[in-house]
């Protein structure tokens, strides 16, 4: 659990409290030694003489009884409460009512009175003032302890968000940032020109306005613009897209005034907007106006950078992961002139990635960077990172001196798979269920054309579903897919459940994601890369992008008749079922594979490519001789 920051802790014990002081301090004014005396006694005392020295205010009178021969004429509890001091004079004060004859009766009683005018200053100090003072000091109290993050925020309001870092604090360069090179390369003309602008300025050139970062999440994006200023040595303020839109009408457009206005001030600088799709996103198309704080933020951001110039020395960039979202407006030349593209690192990309992570580690002699490059196809700059930590914890729990290759194979099996559950019980049955499917997956990945060879395969369940796995490791970074290779992937997917029939005669729950992830494959192999003989070349998987746009309904419907939609529907279905097909056939082929396989999983739960290996080249009339007793 979270400490609550001190300076954030506000107490209502500070109201409680000062609400009690006023009240004791009340309460001690209108009190005194004087006893309090009903009106009736007080006329009845007066008629007997019994009364000296008597004070007239406006509210209260007060004055001395004499208690002698008084037992008479007072109450009982009066009587008593006036004589527990056994004194023979007691002072007394009582509330002053609307009496017109009072005057006279002191008169013929003649005793000596005054008058006094009541002073209310001090009643009304205690009343007004010192509460007023109180409540002032423990508001100021809260505002500073609260900080910008409370009620001292509310009034700078519209004051733009923007975390500002000056030359010292960017300590970011491109020799942090790996993998890249063709956005790098890119972008050292912005830092030229902030580096030296006249040089660009003389020949009449003009910087662009704004430079678009584009890159799935994890890529980059952020670290490079910083590297940008770090390179250029400028100020460098950084601001989320999210943090411009308030729930106050105004608040968003203020804030990007204000942004603009401290660049113009600190320039030359980089102004950095991160997640611009949260607040660039396209504007709505229905009549609906729940957005209207989103779209005036916008719409002064458009108005801001179509007046800037550029050549003041301030350079605008954004970094998105979401680029078909984007409103047109902002993407014209003038604005956002430049856009910059950052894709996954291929395989030596990663590992430049991994060694300059791995710097900081102490790495043992069996490390290979590369072969671990080779195991993360796909991974972006910060899942590298993450295995490169994971593997070091790993090491440090396992008390070694320093990190093994086997701790990079822990991690990155943790990366795809999540941790290891080997405390899950599970029965004979399910664990044999379990192996039959892995080893399905691993000889159909094994014995089709084009399809990744198997690195390791287990049965250990890991995460939250996943009940074993197999891992394949791909040879080359690949662009491109044929129709032959999706083909292959997609006997791969179905290869487990393919397992399960041949051996059990039914399948079970555990293919559920591989169903997913084969109907998703064929689905796009027949909707949008023209594979389908049926339906041809064409592209009729539209829904998914107008679906992305404010105000679109999905009732609207395809852009496809229903007879193309049947036709769809058989192709996948087509598809699918000839590749259950290949995948029986190959299967019965290798049926001796698939239990020496299978019993060996069931026997060690995990299979390295070493010994994989060993199963493959066993000949069709028995085991192969090196690997005879090590299922015995």
């Amino acid at each position: 659990m979270n400490k609550i920051d001190p300076k954030q802790k506000f107490s209502l014990w500070y109201l409680i409290g000062v609400a009690i002081i006023v009240l004791a301090l009340q309460y001690w004014a209108r009190t005194s030694t004087f006893e309090t005396l009903a009106y009736s006694d007080f006329k009845t005392l007066l008629q007997a003489g019994k009364l000296s020295n008597l004070t007239l205010k406006d509210t209260t009178i007060s004055g001395t009884i004499d208690l002698h021969d008084t037992q008479a004429l007072l109450p009982a509890d009066t009587w008593k409460s006036l004589t527990r001091n056994n004194q023979l004079t007691h002072d007394f004060i009582t509330v002053r009512v609307e009496d017109p004859d009072l005057i006279n009766q002191l008169q013929t009683t003649r005793v000596r009175y005054t008058g006094i005018m009541d002073s209310h200053w001090f009643t009304t100090l205690l009343s007004w003032v010192i509460p007023t003072l109180a409540f002032v000091a423990i508001w100021s109290l809260a505002v500073r302890r609260m900080g910008s993050s409370g009620i001292g925020n509310l009034m700078s309001v519209g004051k733009s968000k923007a975390k500002v870092f000056v030359q010292k604090d960017v300590a970011v360069r491109f020799s942090d940032v790996e993998g890249i090179d063709e956005a790098k390369q890119e972008l050292m003309e912005v830092i030229e020109f902030l580096r030296t602008p006249e040089h660009f300025q003389k020949l009449g050139g003009r910087i662009p306005k704004g430079i678009l970062i584009v890159g799935a999440p994890g890529t980059g994006k952020t670290l490079l613009a910083r590297a940008v200023a770090g390179e250029a040595q400028v100020p460098f303020l950084s601001i989320s897209g999210s943090e411009f839109v308030e729930m106050f009408v105004g608040v968003g457009a203020a804030r990007v005034r204000d942004l603009f206005n401290q660049a113009v001030q600190l320039a030359p600088c980089i102004i950095f907007i991160d997640e611009l799709d949260a607040l660039g996103k396209v504007r709505g198309i229905s009549g609906l106006t729940g957005n209207d704080e989103r779209e005036q933020t916008l719409n002064q951001l458009l108005v801001e950078m179509d007046g800037f110039d550029s050549n003041r020395g301030v350079i605008i960039m954004a970094a998105t992961n979401r680029p078909e979202i984007l409103d047109p407006a902002l993407l014209r030349p003038g604005r956002f002139d430049r856009h910059v593209a950052i894709d996954r690192p291929d395989l030596k990309g990663r590992e430049r990635i991994l060694s300059l992570h791995a710097k900081r580690l102490i790495l043992a002699a069996d490390v290979r960077l590369d072969i671990v490059a080779a195991k993360t196809a796909g991974y972006a700059g910060a899942e590298l990172a993450n295995i490169v930590n994971e593997a070091a914890l790993h090491a440090a729990r396992e008390n070694k001196q320093a990190v093994e290759m086997s701790d990079f194979e822990v991690a990155i099996d943790r990366a795809i798979s999540g941790l290891e559950k080997k405390n899950r019980v599970m029965t004979a049955k399910e664990k044999e269920t379990v192996a039959y499917h892995e080893a399905g997956h691993t000889l159909i990945a094994e014995f089709s054309k084009t399809a990744d060879r198997v690195a390791k395969v287990t049965i250990i369940p890991r995460g939250i579903g996943s009940l074993g796995f197999t891992q394949q490791l791909p040879t080359e970074d690949r662009y491109l897919l044929k129709r032959s290779e999706l083909l292959d992937r997609l006997d791969v997917l179905l290869g487990g459940r393919g397992a399960e029939l041949m051996k059990f005669g039914e399948p079970s729950t555990g293919a559920q994601n591989d169903l997913q992830r084969a109907t998703d494959l064929v689905w796009h192999m027949v909707t949008q890369y023209g594979m389908s003989e049926t339906l041809g070349p064409a592209t009729l998987d539209k829904h998914h992008k107008l679906a992305s746009i404010p105000g679109y309904s999905e009732t609207t419907g395809n852009e496809y008749s229903e007879l193309t939609a049947q036709s769809i529907d058989a192709e996948i279905h087509k598809l699918l079922q000839c590749s259950e097909d290949r995948v029986r056939t190959l299967l019965t082929i290798h049926q001796q594979e698939l239990d020496l396989l299978a019993q060996l999983l069931l026997k060690q739960e995990t299979v390295d490519r070493e010994e994989l290996s060993k199963i493959l080249a066993m000949k069709k009339d028995g085991l192969h001789p090196a690997f005879q007793t090590s299922i015995t």
